[in-house]
């Protein structure tokens, strides 16, 4: 198969193919990547976040259908748990969008998180970048589940939808240091149960307490097992969109975002270097040193660098 022909031509086994080969970490993967990274920056990217449980799939789901009515190209990134036995992922969200499955506009992808911090694996920022180039015009990434740490997906996504729902009660307050600053819109789903206006109400308080800029978070109740104002959702989202465009800090924030995928993938790149076979003599040795305390852990790390950088030199 070739991958670049299929890809440029909308061949969706093409994509998938390559996308599985960034999730190995193959270099031909990153090569194809970086050959077409310049037709990359047209999809919008969409945060789909929240309490595990609050419905986010149902949500995502009836957010593709809502675009595809308008003709657009949707593409979704269902970030699963990982398999403690396989390593992959645990395709519950694949299930629950059977039926969009089969739209030729529509490419779902289940990925496993891998372990990573925040939730999201470098093969996450790899696969928006190929349904990006594949011609996806909208690309949902869905995660796992919030955390105090897993708030990656501001760093990737343009626009980020919390999903909330009713009865969190004072996990409101315990998630929102580390949660509630990056949602651009929040919806509370399920707004048929008890308690759902107050939960919106919380929320609005605590926007107004933590407001940093001029844009306002939206907050909408919705039913998205119904489809109860899941329109007014993607209205929302498409009236973030507009603010972006005429936000001068925009730009600054895709840079800083871009500067920070850099020095993640500088440091990547120099631990599987240091983690090299022909380099794992020269870790026990320096192991030894400061078990014995001859030398301590700040400049056996140092020492490390410079001679794996030096190694580079030579050879």
């Amino acid at each position: 198969m070739d991958i670049r022909a299929g890809l440029l031509k909308g061949d969706k086994r093409a994509a998938a193919r390559l996308i599985t080969l960034a999730e190995n970490g193959d270099e031909d993967a990153v090569k194809i990547i970086s050959e077409y990274y310049h037709l990359t920056g047209k999809a919008r990217i969409i945060g789909i976040t929240g309490p595990p449980g609050a419905g986010k799939s149902t949500v995502t789901d009836k957010l593709a259908k809502l675009l595809r009515q308008q003709n657009k190209t949707v593409g979704i990134i269902a970030v699963d748990p990982t398999s403690p036995f396989t390593g992959g992922a645990i395709l519950g969200d694949r299930v629950r969008m059977n039926d969009l499955s089969t739209d030729q506009g529509v490419f779902i992808r289940s990925m496993a998180t891998r372990g990573a911090l925040g939730g999201l694996s470098k093969a996450v920022h790899d696969t928006v970048r190929i349904m990006d180039i594949y011609g996806m015009d909208y690309i949902f990434i869905e995660t796992v589940g919030v955390g105090q740490s897993e708030v990656d997906i501001v760093k990737l996504a343009d626009t980020v939808v919390m999903v909330m729902v009713p009865g969190l009660g004072d996990d409101i307050q315990a998630i929102k240091a580390g949660i509630m600053e990056i949602g651009d819109i929040f919806a509370v789903n399920k707004s048929d149960r008890e308690g759902a206006e107050r939960t919106a109400t919380e929320i609005e308080v605590m926007l107004d307490f933590n407001r940093t800029t001029d844009f306002r978070p939206k907050v909408i109740n919705i039913i998205a097992r119904d489809n109860d104002r899941v329109d007014k959702l993607l209205e929302a989202i498409e009236g973030h969109w507009n603010y972006l465009c005429k936000d001068s800090n925009y730009q600054t924030r895709k840079k800083n975002n871009i500067k920070t995928e850099i020095i993640g993938l500088i440091n990547q790149y120099v631990v599987k270097s240091i983690q090299n076979d022909n380099q794992s003599n020269l870790i026990q040795n320096m192991v030894e040193k400061v078990y014995d305390k001859q030398i301590d852990p700040y400049s056996a790390a140092i020492d490390i660098l410079e001679k794996v950088s030096l190694g580079k030199q030579q050879s």
